[in-house]
């Protein structure tokens, strides 16, 4: 069938700011669609809430509405488009509640709009929970035994009948298990289901009977109007049943299902999505398996991309948005080829001949005094995934890719369940956290068998089994200390997915020799191909993944110059979406200029792990070995560190030792900008006021100075992001057990212990400079005192309260702290305005978390502008002569995620808590925030 030519313009709905259960997955989703409706010649409209995305830059659609997701400003921007479709399954739980919230209105029949993708019939029956379940009775499906509420006293009689505890609770229409819970008594069930019935839009919640230790599957399905179906991956879940599967590590395809089995599951999947009427589109499909008797319930299925769909589409090369956005319109599976191939049709399902694992990004630091168990209910701000030949090397890939830290599994020396008693031990391993994988490390280096593992923690024992070799060969490895290990070993070694600085530790050596070591043995990993068909067709798209146990080979022949943009890992708070969005814009700048660009990421959510975002793909964890590894093979002239955060800030230095060629600031300039102490005497040379201050090394140090300053002091720690460890502190007997926290997280860098400046007014502001030259972007004022992280503050732009003479002395301090610290490239500078004085807090020559958000006030990407001044261009040259006013008033508010940590403090403080942003536009400040606020 071909395209429908009776559709002309096509709306699609964002899914605003980022928030738990909701990530960057659908700035890539949405942003695919884009680009494939309007190559097929659709006009598109966008709107959407967050301006981190690429999906709301001026490129990606026809036209876009950075607006409030309401239904009220949905229906006046329908009524001013007059679209003939709305596409409501590429934004989340969001857009398909928005959708449905419109049709019940009338506004969609009213306005002549039709629901593409999925029609508000299918919508309401996969998620209803007692629509779901009669359909699923229907086709013959088991379902565990439950009832659907309205209210509490039908919440108990519910229980009742389902006659045992625990009770698993599902609200309808909502994300990441929002509102849900496991009820182990009737006070549970009376506190979880009024939340849930609070959460859910429709009031409704489904209560279940417990299915705590079954195995939990999904199937990532797509299918078409002619009854064509197929599914993109399979994935099984590491951690049992009552884990939110967004906190599980996750892996595909399948590892513990007889063929007989997934057969069955597939023919099943393919059966729900008939029944609830999906027929043009994708849907995500979970199985509970009981391991016991084998007996298989449906737990539910979204009739949109989700989260997986993201991670399916990254594991396997399929890309699930762009062909359900397709199928929408009329296209059919076996007319649609596939990107990767060039010669299939997207109808043949993709085969992997690797393994791929997710593993989830927690931060309970951020949150004290919130319980940490791991239920039904998503607590994960991000996730990394991992490509190897077995599941031992990608595990071990995936666990170094969180960025926590760790180099693997375990064998890093930093497992702190060596002093727990077996007892405590075992309660660790019976409760599930984000550490439980690193205590089922220590319980087998304590020998504990998997008969004795399995029982406590409901893991599949071949999954135990392989953890179990993988801490055996630890032993081989360390009879060799202090090395070096026969080449035979060590290619074993590697092949298992051990990294040179677990090999150091287990030899007692350090990482540099291990590496040197290695080289000399002629050890490189070689790269396998992301190609969906398992090698069985060519693959044209260079998206790769390394392994010890494939062969070395040259890459392509390309005759360009290569340059690598180091990616910002898994979100977490503080390293989000926004860095993201600035690698994006900065690939597409350099691509303009003929660079050949490689991108080395690990974050399967984003839209910088697209295979076409950049000229070679390497998902890759970010460490010196691994991004050493890539920038040779691809010989590359140069690296970007600027754009992903502090994670590839924080291995400049190590990078530029290693050999590589760092493009723009020079790392010897970046650590003075990020060490403390050192841009403490830079402020003071140059001549610009900071807050009174001292340098601390030590908790003595920091009381010392603190009673000299007087309080309230600020406790800042070096080379951290989001304000990580950083406190107001008002009481000499509170400063002790705070600064021994902040020395802990700076890991023998400088601390900076200064007088806090109380009822300040403070600033971000974002400039350029290409070495010469340096141009403002804009100046952020923030509407809370100072004293908030600026990621949690709301702000506008232009400011209101600052003078000219005072914005003259902030561009003045922009062009000396440029000058001092030979800023090639992004820079932020953290300020604080207190009568007539002008103070600096901080200085951080890197894109911020702003970047996105000043280039849609400003109408430009700073990130691109600065893409093309690290490749030479002047700023004039790169587009930015001189400063852009803003093109109205814009106003940031911030999204945090308290609803999910009941218990922790949700006071602001230095520490950034947030999740999210959204945007606010408008010919006056107080609607710009007003806007903000909704």
């Amino acid at each position: 069938m071909p395209k429908r030519t009776d559709l002309r313009k096509i709306l699609l709905i964002g899914s605003g700011p980022i928030v738990i259960g909701q990530g960057c997955e659908f700035d890539y989703s949405g942003t695919q669609a884009c680009k494939a409706l309007r190559a097929e010649g659709y006009e598109v409209v966008l709107v959407n809430s967050n301006p981190a995305t690429i999906m709301t830059d001026p490129a990606t659609a026809d036209r876009t509405y950075v607006e409030p997701l309401t239904p009220e400003s949905l229906e006046a921007i329908l009524g001013r488009e007059r679209p003939d479709a709305l596409l409501p399954t590429l934004g989340g739980q969001t857009a398909l509640n928005l959708a449905m919230d419109l049709y019940r209105r009338g506004a969609l029949g009213r306005l002549g709009v039709e629901l593409i993708g999925a029609n508000a019939a299918s919508i309401d029956r996969a998620e209803d929970r007692q629509k779901f379940k009669d359909a699923m009775l229907a086709i013959g499906l088991d379902l565990p035994r439950s009832g659907t509420a309205h209210s509490l006293d039908e919440a108990r009689a519910v229980a009742a009948a389902i006659g045992a505890w625990p009770l698993i609770v599902r609200p309808a229409f909502t994300l990441g298990g929002t509102g849900g819970g496991i009820a182990h008594s009737p006070e549970d069930l009376d506190r979880i289901a009024q939340a849930g019935l609070d959460a859910s839009p429709t009031a409704e919640i489904l209560i279940e009977e417990s299915l705590l230790g079954w195995k939990e599957f999904e199937m990532e399905v797509v299918c078409d109007r002619k009854g064509n179906a197929v599914v993109v991956c399979s994935i099984e879940n590491l951690d049992p049943m009552g884990v939110h599967t967004g906190d599980s590590i996750t892996v595909a395809p399948i590892q513990t299902l007889t063929d007989a089995e997934y057969q069955a599951m597939r023919d099943d999947s393919f059966a729900v999505m008939r029944a609830i009427g999906i027929a043009t589109g994708g849907a995500n499909v979970q199985w509970g398996v009981d391991p016991r008797t084998g007996r298989r319930v449906i737990i539910e299925m979204n009739p949109r991309v989700s989260r997986s769909s993201a991670l399916a589409s990254k594991a396997t090369g399929f890309p699930i948005a762009k062909v359900a956005a397709l199928l929408a319109v009329g296209f059919t599976l076996d007319e649609l080829r596939n990107d990767v191939t060039g010669s299939t049709p997207a109808s043949f399902e993709p085969a992997l001949d690797y393994v791929v694992v997710k593993a989830p990004r927690f931060a309970f630091e951020k949150f004290h005094g919130a319980d940490d168990t791991l239920g039904t209910q998503m607590k994960s701000v991000g996730e990394a995934m991992a490509i190897g030949v077995t599941f031992q090397e990608a595990l071990q890939k995936a666990l170094r890719s969180l960025e926590i830290g760790r180099a693997g599994f375990g064998a890093d020396g930093k497992d702190d369940g060596q002093a727990l008693p077996d007892a405590a031990l075992e309660a660790a391993l019976a409760r599930p956290t984000a550490e439980r994988v690193f205590r089922l490390h220590e319980a087998l280096r304590r020998g504990w068998p998997v008969d004795r593992l399995h029982p406590l923690t409901a893991i599949d024992p071949y999954f135990l089994r392989q953890l179990q070799e993988l801490v055996a060969f630890e032993s081989e490895i360390a009879a060799c200390a202090p090395g070096p290990l026969p080449r035979d070993l060590l290619l074993q070694a590697k092949r298992l997915g051990f990294s040179d600085r677990q090999l150091a530790f287990l030899l007692g050596s350090d990482e540099a020799a291990v590496t040197a070591a290695r080289r000399a043995a002629g050890l490189l990993p070689g790269y396998g191909l992301v190609d969906t068909c398992a090698g069985e067709f060519a693959a044209r798209t260079p998206y790769y993944y390394s392994s010890y146990a494939l062969a070395p080979a040259e890459p392509p022949a390309h005759g360009q110059r290569a340059i690598l943009i180091v990616g910002g890992g898994p979100n977490r708070i503080g390293q989000g979406i926004e860095f993201d969005a600035c690698c994006c814009q900065a690939a597409a700048a350099l691509r303009a200029l003929g660079f050949r660009v490689v991108m080395a990421n690990s974050n399967p959510e984003t839209v910088s792990t697209d295979y076409d975002t950049s000229d070679a793909l390497y998902f890759e964890p970010l460490t010196l070995e691994d991004l050493v590894n890539v920038y040779e093979r691809e010989r590359c002239v140069g690296a970007i560190v600027q754009f992903g955060g502090q994670t590839p800030l924080n291995l400049a230095q190590a990078l530029k030792a290693a050999g590589l060629t760092i493009l723009g600031t020079d790392p010897d300039d970046i650590d003075l900008a990020e060490d403390r102490d050192r841009f403490k005497r830079l402020a003071d040379a140059i001549g610009i006021l900071q807050p009174p201050s001292g340098i601390a090394h030590t908790a003595q140090d920091a009381l010392a100075i603190a009673d000299r300053l007087g309080y309230p002091v600020l406790v800042r720690p070096s080379f951290v992001l989001g304000g990580r460890g950083m406190v107001i502190v008002h009481r000499h007997e509170d400063l002790d057990a705070l600064a021994r926290q902040a020395v802990a997280i700076a890991e023998g860098k400088p601390i900076l212990i200064d007088r806090f400046l109380e009822n300040a007014v403070e600033l971000d502001v974002d400039a350029v400079s290409d070495g010469r030259d340096t141009v403002i972007g804009a100046v952020l004022e923030h509407v809370e005192p100072a004293g908030v992280h600026s990621g949690d503050a709301a702000c506008l732009t232009p400011p209101l309260s600052l003078d000219p003479p005072t914005l003259d002395r902030i561009r003045g301090h922009a062009h000396a702290f440029a000058r001092a610290l030979r800023v090639r490239g992004l820079m932020n500078l953290q300020l604080a305005v207190k009568g007539r004085d002008v103070y600096v807090i901080e200085v951080n020559p890197r894109a911020s978390r702003t970047v996105p958000f000043v280039s849609k006030a400003i109408g430009l990407s700073l990130a691109a502008v600065a893409a093309r001044v690290m490749a030479g261009q002047t700023l004039a040259q790169a587009g930015l002569p001189a400063e852009r006013p803003p093109l109205c008033h814009a106003a940031k508010e911030a999204v945090f995620p308290f609803a999910r940590f009941p218990g922790a403090e949700i006071v602001l403080s230095p520490e950034m808590k947030s999740t999210g942003e959204v945007m606010g536009l408008a010919p006056t400040p107080g609607l710009a925030y007003l806007k903000s606020q909704l």
